[in-house]
């Protein structure tokens, strides 16, 4: 039996915090029921090239296990079905700017009053308050919450991430979040309201760059791929191709100098201590990378993997999957529906448990391909 059989998501987000969170719920046995707009629905449908039989990518990647109606939320016959469906749900997420719902009659403190068990996750960019306006686009989140300022060559301009990771992020919290309250309500009997919003879902995933600020006043920089706290902890070149290093400690350093042929920075008194060598990382990085450019990305990572010295050559995302696949991880799956002529590639849910894994029981549906079974469900 899937972990949240018998749970029941509303879910009236789009693009890529809520479709993932509510994915991720979708995948532990959620039944999750996609509200979209009629005659275009999510905005991700749209998001392409690439595309997969003619639908874009995009939205195929965060909305597996769910289906979907088409709901007009200015029709009045269509708002009372989405109220039914939230009267009837366990959990409701939503992204609209705050105040969107509530206008709809959508809101918590209405639907509380039909369902007092009723988990309702509000997702944001910048919380309900003095924020609320501003639109909540990953790549603004992370210009105006300092992502970008660490992100980047020292003498280069910031850079966003490869990845929109400040929704990836903010969907994972908004997934915790949910679980945490229902577990609550198990407990009492009572929903509650789950906010999370990408701005304070970005200054907790900053971590050590936000520790340091707020613990001891320092304001990081951009350093492009080194580490501000640990050396060394970069990217160098080699005959062919670069290979990132990842030195966590002392031991591994002594271990890279042996692999290296270089007992001298070894011996060096500059190197003897992680803070030392965070202190001449200059000096340090010009030594290792003479060396290093003497031979290939897969000769060093050989000999140093060996050795117990973190590292491993950049890959491109073929490569990536290749790497999983080879080291037993598989990293895709197919899901076979009936809705679909042939099974849909997937990357697969990174979570395993022994007892209720992850399932994978509908392809991402199309556009109102439901429509008919959530009336039924709802007896409309």
């Amino acid at each position: 039996m899937s972990s949240l059989a018998g749970v029941l998501v509303a879910d009236f987000s789009r693009v890529l915090a809520g479709p993932y969170a509510t994915m991720l719920l979708a995948d532990l046995g959620a039944e999750v029921v996609k509200v979209e707009r009629p005659g275009a629905g999510d905005d991700t449908r749209a998001w392409g090239p690439p595309h997969a039989d003619g639908e874009a990518t995009y939205y195929l990647g965060v909305n597996r296990n769910k289906r979907s109606i088409a709901l007009d939320l200015t029709d009045t016959s269509d708002v009372d079905i989405a109220r039914g469906l939230a009267a009837r749900a366990d959990v409701l997420v939503e992204n609209f700017r705050p105040g969107t719902m509530e206008r709809l009659g959508l809101g918590y403190s209405a639907l509380k009053e039909r369902n007092p068990r009723l988990v309702y996750c509000s997702i944001t960019g910048f919380g309900s308050g003095a924020g609320a306006g501003l639109p909540g686009y990953d790549l603004l989140v992370q210009a105006v919450g300092g992502l970008m300022s660490v992100t980047g060559e020292p003498d280069g301009p910031g850079t966003k991430t490869g990845v929109a990771v400040v929704d990836v992020i903010t969907g994972l919290h908004a997934a915790i979040g949910v679980l945490a309250a229902l577990r609550h309500r198990d407990q009492t009997g009572e929903g509650q309201h789950v906010e999370v919003s990408l701005l304070s879902s970005l200054l907790s995933a900053l971590v050590n760059q936000g520790a340091g600020y707020v613990s001891a006043g320092v304001v990081p920089s951009r350093m492009g791929n080194r580490h501000p706290s640990i050396a060394p902890y970069e990217v160098f070149d080699t005959r062919d191709r670069p290979i990132a290093v990842a030195v966590g400690n002392d031991r591994q350093f002594q271990s890279l100098c042996a692999v290296l042929g270089r007992p001298d920075l070894a011996a060096d008194p500059r190197y003897a201590t992680n803070t030392s060598r965070v202190a001449a990382r200059g000096a340090l990085a010009a030594s290792l990378s003479e060396t290093l450019s003497s031979g290939t990305a897969d000769d060093w990572f050989e000999a140093l993997t060996a050795a117990g010295v973190p590292c491993g050559p950049i890959n491109d995302v073929a490569a990536a999957f290749a790497l999983a696949g080879a080291l037993g991880l598989d990293p895709v799956i197919e899901i076979a529906d009936p809705r679909r002529d042939a099974p849909v590639p997937q990357v697969a849910n990174p979570i395993r448990l022994d007892a209720a894994p992850p399932q994978y029981r509908l392809a991402p549906p199309r556009l109102d391909e439901d429509g008919a079974w959530v009336r039924e469900m709802l007896g409309r």
